[in-house]
């Protein structure tokens, strides 16, 4: 989780297309046209240790589009495929 929002406060959209799990990754990934990420905080992981092939975290991003505040509460689900933790979706919260 921490290194996808990395990715997107760096907009790689490589990387996001790398971790996004091929059923569900979007043809393209774009940032807002001036959008600056703020800050992550992890509020729950449920499942995702060495032993487990699924997981979920529920995090709060927060950003700036042209000066106003925003935040982005979501609960991620990731799949385990080999080695890697692949984003599949998620549940968006008020």
């Amino acid at each position: 989780m921490r290194s996808r929002y990395t990715a997107y406060v760096m907009n790689d959209e490589a990387y996001l297309r790398q971790s996004w799990h091929p059923v569900f990754r979007p043809v393209s990934v774009s940032a807002m046209p001036g959008q600056k990420w703020l800050g992550l905080k992890i509020r729950r992981v449920e499942a995702g240790g060495p032993e487990d092939d699924t997981g979920v975290v529920e995090f709060v991003a927060r950003f700036k589009v042209d000066g106003k505040g925003h935040r982005l509460h979501e609960s991620s689900r990731f799949v385990r495929e080999g080695d890697r933790w692949l984003y599949t979706d998620g549940d968006l919260h008020d």
